[in-house]
């Protein structure tokens, strides 16, 4: 066997996720799951789903989904985050709404009021799907080159995060995992 970076850390660290809970998607999975656009690092499809899932609006007794709309601005929200201020910025801007949710406006019974929508469930995180998948293209901002992680972690169809895998022979292999994605 070939000691390549797939079989000494690749392979075993999807193994290892898989058997931590992770559901494994093939790369046409994820494409078709954010809508075929390459320029997408979203899974729209799981997020909607989730949003829709793991939130409620209680008022007193009663629960109530948040509207289809209202789901759709929450996704749009987390998709609109605008890198032209920096990364940084752009980062500061996902932790919070990832942290403490988005507040959109809905009307129960007639009364009109904010209610915040969570992206990830924090008190229950069984209640959040966990996907893993491999060779993550996603197309460049203003070019037609792609960035292809080796492996990427989603919650509820959110990328939180990018596995880099080298081969142990590499000379500075974290230098080189961050320049091939910044």
């Amino acid at each position: 066997m070939a000691f390549t970076e797939d079989n000494i850390s690749q392979i075993p660290a999807l193994k290892l996720l898989i058997n931590l809970g992770y559901n494994y998607l093939s790369q046409s999975e994820t494409l078709k799951f954010r809508e075929n656009r390459e320029s997408n690092v979203i899974l729209t499809d799981i997020l909607r789903e989730r949003l829709m899932h793991i939130n409620d609006i209680k008022i007193g007794s009663k629960k109530t989904k948040f509207e289809s709309a209202n789901i759709e601005k929450a996704v749009q929200k987390l998709q609109d985050i605008p890198l032209s201020e920096g990364l940084v910025q752009a980062c500061n801007q996902i932790y919070n709404l990832l942290v403490f949710g988005h507040a959109l406006e809905q009307s129960i019974d007639g009364d009109k009021k904010s209610h915040t929508i969570q992206y990830i469930d924090w008190e229950n995180p069984t209640n959040n799907h966990f996907h893993i998948t491999e060779e993550f293209s996603v197309l460049r901002t203003g070019r037609k080159d792609t960035y292809r992680p080796d492996i990427v972690l989603f919650v509820n169809g959110i990328p939180l995060a990018v596995i880099e895998c080298k081969s142990p022979t590499i000379k500075e292999p974290i230098k080189q995992a961050i320049s091939q994605h910044i």
